[in-house]
């Protein structure tokens, strides 16, 4: 699942997107609102969180134009709490509107609150496999896996996108994005085999796709 945070401080936005990774998203960082279109063009994100002060336009911009391509959850992050700023960010389609200084902890379950309203896909079932990215758990045939948070990350992204091929760089990229440290070549080897041995038989949906990345298959 995409999660897009534009905020052009990076002592917010940086310990936020660690944390929201640890819940499963694929978090992408946009620092002005160009930025922010510019990722919208790469496809609409499942939730965007928006900073209305942004250095180059409004937020309100950001938020329009997200709700005129997606239906992602949207929630605004703001110091202004003015009622006029508040109602204008709802008429644009927000769903949500998050006052700072916010603790991060609350604004992950205001996100999670409006993923429950709108629909989002919180559970994804392969076989005797079941993802609960609301209960960030893992049962293989009812059994709860210990999985490393990078590891969890990585099944979500397969499971999120099941039958695509997901190209190496990409999830360096995604893997990097949410630790907030460089990850190599290697480390994303040795992370996807030692997923293969933590899910047993589920393990072999995850295909190598020779010099391009990995796939997950729907069916074994």
């Amino acid at each position: 699942m995409r999660l897009l945070i534009v905020e052009d401080e990076e002592t917010i936005a940086r310990p936020l997107a660690r944390l929201l990774c640890t819940e499963g998203w694929k978090v992408e960082l946009a620092f002005t609102a160009a930025e922010a279109l510019a990722h919208l063009k790469e496809g609409p994100p499942d939730a965007v969180l928006i900073d209305l002060g942004l250095p180059d336009q409004s937020g309100h911009e950001v938020c329009r134009a997200v709700r005129e391509v997606s239906d992602a959850a949207i929630l605004i992050l703001t110091a202004r709490s003015d009622e006029d700023s508040v109602v204008r960010s709802l008429e644009e389609g927000a769903d949500d509107y998050v006052v700072k200084p916010f603790r991060a902890r609350e604004l992950a379950s205001r996100l999670r609150a409006v993923q429950r309203r709108r629909g989002v896909k919180k559970q994804y079932r392969f076989g005797t496999l079941c993802i609960d990215a609301g209960a960030a758990q893992v049962l293989e045939n009812g059994v709860p896996l210990t999985l490393t948070a990078q590891e969890y990350r990585l099944l979500l992204l397969f499971a999120a996108n099941p039958g695509q091929v997901l190209e190496r760089g990409a999830l360096l990229q995604a893997l990097w994005d949410c630790g907030g440290n460089f990850v190599n070549d290697n480390t994303l080897t040795v992370t996807v085999k030692r997923l293969r041995e933590k899910l047993g038989k589920q393990g072999d949906r995850i295909t190598t796709v020779r010099g391009i990345g990995y796939r997950w298959e729907e069916e074994l």
